[in-house]
């Protein structure tokens, strides 16, 4: 008597779970701030720079690693101040070693898993980077690490007579790449001023895209007129639509008109992509019938519909059952082992089907 009421209540559990995943994961603000703690963020302006360098033979001179750091901060807006007795809003750490000590197990998922989070198994050299607000240090953390894990042999590979004095140079040069200063414009809450770096001529294709990224993570709404803008460059084009599908509804038009019209495969490959986000982080269904319609458009190029496969099973709806089966029932007919663009797309519906229709799979 229990079986059938498990059918039913298992893909809508699933469904709603994975929603909640995928919202989280945008989530402007962190949900552990307080609302207290969120006018602190919105506030911050002035930022404290607190470095500490170690090497094997003990502490040396952080001063180049801190002329860095401020003029990494000041390049994104922030002003920075050198020592505790100066008004500051917030306290940034950075702590630079030529051999990283262990400080105890880390967290896993979500930012935990990203290529800069700090890493457990890296004994190398390695800043760690993480902010004080009001005193507490909050659950954001960040690591820098060399390309070299052995200092010594590096040092002497470039025939440096110090290798501490080598690593910390390393690092500081690592420091002058890391775009730490938009990750905590982001963590902080800052649209504002990404977007002004974002306008910026002097701003690198490069940072714009990872700026465009971090505004789609926040969801920043008021993006979308830049966003826009952006679609007009082809080298920002494909960040820029990925972006929007992070943000409100207000962007399905715009990425309906671009999948269906854009001269652009790459585009519209992306468009159908970012439907697929939007649509399953709002639990929006009206993205479905747009893409149904380019799934069933014998000139989709293979590649869009791939994108339009995948994106279909994040919104699972009983309407895109039949066309996918019927799709399916196409792909296999073909035979062809080394087309690998024809694997991908049959991945790709496979694994659609297998989302949509929930009925037959907990059958």
């Amino acid at each position: 008597m229990w079986y059938p009421f498990r059918i039913v209540v298992a893909p809508i559990f699933l469904s709603v779970f994975v929603l909640s995943l995928l919202e989280s994961r945008g989530l402007a603000y962190r949900e552990y701030f307080t609302p207290e703690q969120r006018i602190q963020l919105e506030k911050i302006q002035t930022v404290f720079v607190d470095v500490l360098a170690l090497t094997d033979n003990g502490s040396v001179d952080a001063t180049p690693l801190i002329d860095t750091v401020v003029q990494r901060l000041a390049d994104a807006g922030y002003s920075a101040v050198r020592h505790s007795t100066q008004a500051h809003d917030v306290i940034l750490r950075v702590k630079c070693e030529q051999r990283k000590t262990w400080e105890g197990t880390t967290v896993a998922g979500g930012d935990a898993d990203l290529p800069d989070a700090p890493s457990r198994l890296w004994k190398g050299p390695a800043c760690q980077l993480t902010y004080l607000l009001g005193g507490m240090k909050i659950k954001w953390q960040k690591e820098v690490r060399t390309d070299f894990e052995d200092a010594v042999a590096a040092a002497q590979a470039a025939q440096a007579p110090d290798a501490g004095r080598y690593v910390m140079a390393t690092l500081q040069e690592a420091l002058g790449k890391y775009e730490f200063p938009l990750l905590l414009a982001a963590e902080w809450g800052h649209s504002d001023r990404l977007l002004k770096l974002l306008d910026s001529p002097d701003t690198s294709q490069a940072r714009k895209l990872k700026i465009m990224s971090l505004l789609g993570d926040m969801q920043a709404d008021a993006a979308m007129p830049k966003l826009k803008e952006a679609l007009k460059d082809r080298d920002l084009a494909k960040q820029a639509l990925s972006a929007i599908g992070n943000l409100g509804r207000d962007g399905i038009p715009l990425l309906v008109e671009l999948m269906n019209t854009s001269p652009q495969l790459e585009v519209q490959a992306a468009a159908a992509k970012s439907l697929g986000q939007l649509g399953g982080l709002h639990g929006d269904a009206s993205v479905v019938l747009p893409l149904l319609a380019k799934l069933q458009d014998p000139k989709t190029d293979w590649t869009v519909l791939t994108e339009v496969a995948w994106a279909l099973g994040k919104i699972p709806d009983k309407r895109s059952i039949q066309p996918l089966y019927d799709l399916d029932k196409k792909l296999q007919a073909i035979r062809d082992p080394d087309n690998v663009t024809l694997k991908k797309l049959k991945e790709a519906v496979f694994w659609s089907i297998k989302q949509c229709d929930t009925w037959d799979q907990y059958s």
